[in-house]
């Protein structure tokens, strides 16, 4: 089949309770029809052009030729390597399809100076770059998309020719790149960024790299009917109501994938389920896990394990003792499953899973601060050659690097997170993951890690709009090289640095605990960083 769902303990005690009640109000069939009543009259508005993502599969299929053609015409022209320009779901789509396929895709989501420097050198004269933004005005699309049209022009060649765009219809970015004489793809606007899998931002990408993107669509379409039908066998309502509807609501999900050959799918489903959940006080916190979490000792009341395998078996309630959800399944089918079941488990938290409240007020900060241009905040200390700022409630009772870490590590309540986000060029410095483990063990507690500015557009909206239990480690890094944004007043420095200031700003204000560590010499910092964690 191409995909299964098994459950267990609290979450097939989840999935007798609530589906029954799903079936009886046909939720499945009406988000098929795409009735955006579904999550309540204040949800109406943003559901009524929400929900596109039903019929992607179909509306995507004429894409399919004019996809493969471009690529046949990029690689008769020389190109063989792709650059994806994209924040959010316009990125973490394409990443897992172009992994899971083992094709090359170069994933370009940050405006780290040394990253997009390294990206702009790297095989220029035989590149394409894909500048993917739904709303067409992504500050980092459009710096990343200034930096290439330079670099090619520097070196000859006709951005014309080499960049390719993908946004919605009617964007600013539209209407200037076809005006450039651009190759535009245009998705479906009815569709949220991170809901667009299986449109035109996760399609041209992995199809230019050399994906097989119809047979991820052939994949999705093996589900599409049974994923419309009320009955209680349905894929999307199981899977809804086993992550949303416990009793207590089990709200960290750990999601594991070590036993699948799908790669890289927690990062996609960590934004889908956090940035449409994460409002009103509640929400579903994805935690992405390399294994069942031994780190976190005994079983947390709060924590629920999502598992990744190659086969979850053919009955959908298990009698043994795991409380695991397993699922399996093709990627194209796991991708339209995880989608309806996120938009149910809103119905089931009482939110609208297809709008972000939250996650322009980062934005904005960091648009101030790039107006403005303050001078840094001073550091409260400097150890080890680390520079340490934070809120009040963590700066005030540390005296060093080893008390700070410990100090926000006591901010945490019984039930709450730890965060940590590294702004960091991450490309060359992917030691920094190893932190979570090392934080996870020492707290006893789910920590998940963001590298930044990606996940601003992913779980940021979460930090500030769900429950209030995180506490939040930054970790930024001086330039070492700085690099211009062409026709810019900013450059690449000053805008992630401003993007990690305005969001700790935000956070504050919020009143969550922030420690930032600002690293001045990652290679020297880094050890040391670790020692201290560990």
């Amino acid at each position: 089949m191409s995909f299964r769902i098994s459950v267990g303990g609290a979450a097939a005690d989840a999935v007798r309770r609530a589906v029954p009640a799903l079936v009886a109000d046909l939720v499945a069939s009406g988000i098929t029809a795409q009735d955006p009543a579904l999550w309540g009259a204040a949800a109406e508005d943003e559901a009524s052009k929400r929900l596109g993502w039903t019929e992607a599969v179909a509306i995507s299929r004429p894409l399919v030729a004019e996809i493969e053609a471009l690529r046949v015409e990029l690689e008769s022209a020389g190109v063989d390597h792709i650059v994806l320009g994209g924040m959010g779901g316009s990125s973490l789509a394409p990443e897992v399809i172009t992994r899971t396929a083992r094709v090359d895709l170069t994933v370009l989501d940050s405006t780290e100076p040394g990253q997009v420097r390294a990206a702009l050198a790297d095989r220029l004269a035989t590149t394409a770059l894909v500048i993917s933004s739904k709303s067409g005005s992504t500050v980092e699309t459009d710096s990343q998309r200034r930096a290439y049209e330079q670099a090619f022009r520097d070196a000859g060649i006709d951005p014309v020719s080499r960049i390719v765009i993908v946004t919605d219809p009617g964007s600013p970015l539209d209407e200037s790149a076809r005006a450039a004489g651009y190759r535009v793809f245009n998705a479906d606007p009815n569709v949220g960024g991170r809901y667009s899998a299986l449109t035109a931002f996760g399609l041209v990408p992995s199809g230019l790299a050399g994906v097989d993107i119809s047979e991820i669509l052939d994949e999705a379409e093996t589900i599409e009917l049974s994923l419309a039908i009320d009955t209680a066998e349905n894929s999307g309502l199981v899977l809804g109501a086993a992550i949303a509807a416990t009793a207590p609501l089990r709200d960290k999900l750990g999601i594991v994938a070590d036993g699948t050959h799908i790669v890289g799918f927690p990062d996609w489903a960590e934004q889908l389920i956090a940035e449409s959940t994460g409002k009103e006080g509640t929400g579903l916190l994805p935690v992405v896990l390399e294994t069942t979490a031994p780190e976190l000792g005994a079983d947390l009341p709060d924590l629920q394990i999502v598992r990744l395998v190659d086969d979850a078996g053919d009955e959908i309630f298990r009698d043994d003792d795991s409380g695991d959800i397993l699922v399996s399944g093709t990627l194209g089918a796991q991708l339209l499953v995880w989608e309806y079941a996120t938009a149910v488990a809103g119905r089931l938290l009482g939110i609208n899973p297809f709008d972000q409240p939250d996650v322009e007020s980062a934005k904005i900060a960091a648009r101030g601060l790039l107006d403005a241009r303050p001078a840094p905040q001073p550091a409260a200390f400097v150890a080890d050659g680390i520079e340490v700022r934070g809120t009040p409630e963590v700066i005030g009772a540390s005296s060093d690097l080893e008390s700070a870490i410990e100090v926000l590590l006591e901010e945490l309540p019984a039930n709450g997170y730890l965060s940590i986000q590294a702004y960091v060029d991450r490309v060359a410095h992917p030691e920094l993951a190893q932190l979570r483990d090392l934080l996870a063990a020492r707290a006893g507690r789910p920590v998940t890690f963001g590298w930044g500015p990606r996940f601003l557009h992913s779980t940021g909206q979460f930090h500030k709009g769900g429950p209030a239990v995180g506490a939040f480690l930054q970790i930024t890094q001086a330039p070492g090289a700085d690099l211009a944004i062409p026709e810019r007043p900013f450059s690449f420095g000053e805008l992630i640095a401003a993007q990690a200031s305005g969001d700790a700003s935000v956070l504050a204000e919020h009143g969550r605990p922030v420690l930032t560590l600002t690293l001045t010499d990652p290679a020297a910092n880094i050890p040391a960083l670790v020692d201290a964690v560990g």
